[in-house]
């Protein structure tokens, strides 16, 4: 007559106190007993937001005798959720979840903490090594992505996770209590049983088929639908989940042949015959060519998706009116960006000569909640036409071919070169000063320490090393001395090979 136990994680506004509020009144509506302990954190990842519950089974009654916990112990919760993946990884890590007893509930999205913001590269914390946590240290999972399921049902976040937890059958509660608990709560409530259904269907599986179905008509509508079926055709299926998103992401940035030189890029990295370095310059690949520019800003600022999430984030009902302000401060460099290479050459000589480049900016404001706003950024997003002749684009796709040939030039003397070489696009970044910054130091590394590697100065594992150690430093510092500092370090590791090859 154990108590089942319940472990809650969440972020704030994610709404983990009310699915507790929903879990405690199904409960005791079927006449279970059951206990909770709330415990909200002051922030997203300063304070753990977590929720305890302790459910009796059927039959067991709650007496002067029984003894339930306040909080979990390591080793003894039955099932755990998650409402983000971190926060899965975090009660991992913490001794909660364990593979002979927990079943994890969790969303697959990510919400990134302030360290990983903060990252001069790509500093978000390996996906993939969080996923093979919760796949080896929980004794069942039920994982997708949540937010997603929310946005696509039109609810929130904790009522995909309370369906969740009823589509997983580890409650002696039928799904009409929990329904019943989110009318009881009078809030939201259409919105919230279709969000509980969403993830009750994702739950049992009886979505994954309509999901595949969905996304495939989603690709025909993109005119992408068989560049799809190529890269299915000649590329390892371990890199398809990369490969096919990366399509996707393409075809919207720009259009289809654009997807198609995507496809064509990898084509030459597959012929070097490594399946693992195809699956990173896939992802990075797809990264560098959707690069950050002012028409990609207008687009992002004017779709309906943001415009979705910002009223779901600031909690705005349908009735209610919903004012956004846009604060733009673009510079000469921007501005030369988006001009033919001529111009834009022109621009940017003339702001070298009279001292204006990078300290000239014109500070903009754009309330895109109004017909005039909105209708400015709707027209620089529709320059998705004009963006190959831009000065940026040129450029963009210089360097891309420029690292592309470095990579297949390091693969015949290792993979692990080639991979690091890859690796180093983390680099390359956002726009403005920080794509100056990042595409500084890149340059730096391409020339002081990958083509010595790949001259043959150093042996291929410490060629390796070496471009590792200047990105981490590069990384680390974004003022570019602790990069200087490694630059030289490796400088003098190479000049005795030099002068014996000499």
């Amino acid at each position: 007559m154990k108590p089942l136990t319940i472990l809650i994680g969440a972020l704030g506004g994610d709404g983990g106190g009310v699915l507790c509020d929903w879990i405690v009144a199904a409960a005791q509506s079927q006449g279970l007993g059951v206990q909770a302990t709330q415990i909200p954190g002051v922030a997203q990842r300063t304070g753990a937001t977590t929720y305890y519950l302790e459910v009796m089974p059927a039959g067991a009654r709650i007496s002067a005798t029984s003894v339930l916990a306040l909080n979990p112990a390591m080793g003894e919760v039955d099932v755990a959720l998650a409402t983000e993946l971190l926060e899965a990884g975090r009660m991992i890590f913490n001794g909660f979840v364990t593979p002979d007893r927990t079943t994890l509930i969790a969303s697959t999205h990510r919400v990134l903490a302030i360290g990983e913001r903060m990252a001069m590269g790509d500093g978000s914390f390996d996906v993939g090594r969080l996923l093979r946590a919760v796949k080896e240290r929980s004794r069942a999972q039920i994982l997708f992505d949540m937010d997603q399921a929310a946005e696509e049902s039109g609810g929130v976040i904790n009522a995909v996770l309370l369906g969740a937890l009823a589509g997983s059958g580890k409650l002696p509660i039928p799904d009409g209590a929990f329904e019943a608990a989110i009318r009881h709560s009078g809030k939201s409530i259409d919105t919230n049983l279709a969000a509980f259904a969403f993830g009750r269907g994702h739950a049992r599986g009886e979505l994954e088929q309509a999901v595949r179905e969905h996304r495939k008509r989603q690709t025909a509508v993109q005119g992408a639908e068989d560049l799809i079926e190529r890269a299915r055709r000649t590329l390892p299926v371990a890199s398809l989940d990369i490969v096919e998103e990366g399509i996707r992401r393409l075809t919207s940035y720009q259009d289809r042949r654009y997807a198609t030189l995507y496809l064509d890029r990898l084509d030459t990295i597959h012929a070097l015959g490594s399946g693992e370095l195809l699956r990173e310059v896939a992802r990075h690949l797809a990264v560098r060519m959707s690069f950050e520019d002012v028409i990609r800003v207008a687009q992002a600022k004017t779709s309906a998706e943001r415009m979705m999430r910002v009223r779901a984030e600031v909690r705005a009902k349908d009735h209610e009116p919903l004012a956004i302000t846009e604060h733009f401060k673009p510079g000469i460099e921007e501005i030369a960006a988006v001009l033919p290479p001529s111009i834009a050459k022109r621009l940017l000589g003339w702001g070298e000569r009279t001292g204006r480049l990078g300290k000239t900016y014109f500070s903009m404001q754009v309330r895109t909640t109004t017909i005039l706003g909105f209708a400015r950024l709707r027209l620089v997003a529709g320059l998705r036409w004009w963006r190959p002749r831009t000065s940026r684009y040129v450029a963009e796709q210089t360097e891309i071919e420029r690292w592309l040939g470095q990579i297949r030039a390091a693969s015949p003397l290792g993979i692990d070169l080639a991979r690091e070489i890859a690796e180093s696009a983390r680099l390359i970044k956002g726009y403005g000063d920080t794509h100056k910054r990042g595409l500084g130091n890149y340059r730096r590394i391409a020339d002081e320490v990958i083509a010595p590697a790949l001259a043959g100065r150093l042996t291929p594992r410490a060629a390796a090393d070496a471009v590792a150690n200047a990105r981490v430093a590069a990384l680390a510092d974004p003022e570019g001395e602790s990069l200087s500092r490694t630059l030289t370090a490796i400088a003098g590791a190479t000049s005795p090979l030099k002068q014996a090859a000499e």
